[in-house]
């Protein structure tokens, strides 16, 4: 079955349809890991967004539930070079066809992903529109001209927890542990030598769309993980009376999401009086600090 990929400026990509049979929009980007599809198609920060995966043979190794990053994927579309049907891994429960089918993402296999790449480096990510239903590239350039764009709009609320909850799953995967652990041989050890402490520092992780490795890691350092939505207010946080706050990544316009923002790091690290040191992030532009250990 083909499939047709149309740009905002006009350009149309011919290819053959994956995954599921339909259409959708979405801001076009791409990814330049050479393995790891799974784990981007389910990270809630491309919620929004059409993958294009730079590596040319995707799907090698199958997926499975211990590589997911939340409960789905949250990708709009996938865009690849070459599907591989047949993957090759005993840990594979399901090939990434089969996959897309089931959570009802389409795709597309047999393009020039290099000239795709290549324009969005130039140009910038652009709206585009995947679809396996119309065929017709004037159509699919209009659609993509008229859809709305990913600036403006606030996706965040899309993907936040609905309530509260202590993270239960655990630290690292142990293939990933083992994979550190060679890394890490013959230098100073990080990750795999957690703190000495008499008791595992809280940390309050609000989640804007929180891949799942973050807490993962936070757990494998020796901190239990209290996942809060990115909705919640500070006094709502603060009751949770933790030593520190985390505060992830997420999709779409950054300059709308959860309007009013939340407070600045200096806010958090004065509120807290935190016993241990207090790390935030800066993906969304808000300000980055770190507290001093007490």
């Amino acid at each position: 079955m083909l499939a047709k990929l149309a740009l905002e400026d006009g350009t149309v990509f011919t290819g053959r349809a994956i995954g599921a049979v339909g259409e959708v929009f979405g801001e076009v980007v791409f990814n330049t890991s050479l393995t790891g599809y799974q784990e981007i198609l389910t990270d809630p920060s491309y919620t929004g967004q059409i993958v294009t995966m730079t590596y040319p043979h995707i799907g090698n190794y199958g997926v499975n539930p211990d590589d997911a990053e939340s409960s789905r994927p949250r990708a709009e579309g996938f865009i690849i070079r070459h599907l591989v049907r047949q993957p090759s891994n005993p840990r594979a429960t399901q090939a990434l066809d089969e996959y897309l089918k089931a959570h009802r993402i389409p795709g597309i296999e047999g393009i020039d992903t290099r000239a795709l790449v290549r324009r969005l480096r130039v140009r910038g990510a652009m709206t585009g529109v995947l679809s396996s239903v119309d065929l017709d590239d004037a159509s699919l350039v209009a659609k993509a001209r008229s859809a709305p764009n990913i600036v403006g709009r606030d996706l965040v609320r899309q993907v936040v927890p609905q309530e509260s909850a202590e993270w239960s799953q655990g630290g690292l995967h142990p293939l990933t542990h083992e994979g550190l652990r060679i890394a890490e041989r013959g230098s100073e050890p990080t990750i795999l030598q957690p703190p000495s402490a008499t008791r595992h520092l809280h940390v309050a992780a609000l989640d804007y769309g929180m891949k799942w490795n973050i807490p993962r890691y936070l757990v494998q350092a020796g901190c239990r993980v209290t996942i809060v939505p990115g909705t919640a207010s500070a006094d709502d946080v603060l009751a949770l009376r933790p030593d520190g706050v985390f505060l992830s990544n997420g999709p779409g316009d950054p300059n709308l999401a959860l309007t009013p923002s939340p407070p600045s790091a200096s806010c958090w690290i004065s509120a807290c009086r935190c016993s241990a040191s207090v790390w935030v992030t800066s993906y969304w532009g808000w300000p980055a600090a770190r507290a001093p250990s007490r």
